[in-house]
């Protein structure tokens, strides 16, 4: 499964590391994924996502 938020479609980014002495060395900063379980009122079921946190606060703030 890939590292990616199933809602916002979010992923990793790239950056540097930069050392003391100014040298810089590429690395990831990943998103923090979550396993979330969220009621769907259309299908009135329960719905598995790998989202992200801040879509979390998002649905949360519009209360889905």
């Amino acid at each position: 499964m890939s590292k990616k938020c199933q809602v916002t479609n979010k992923k990793a980014n790239n950056a540097y590391v930069i050392s003391h002495s100014h040298i810089r060395t590429k690395r990831l900063q990943h998103i923090n994924l979550q396993n979330k379980k969220i009621w769907s009122k259309t299908q009135s079921c329960w719905i598995r996502l790998r989202i992200s946190a801040k879509a979390i606060k998002s649905i949360a703030k519009i209360s889905i």
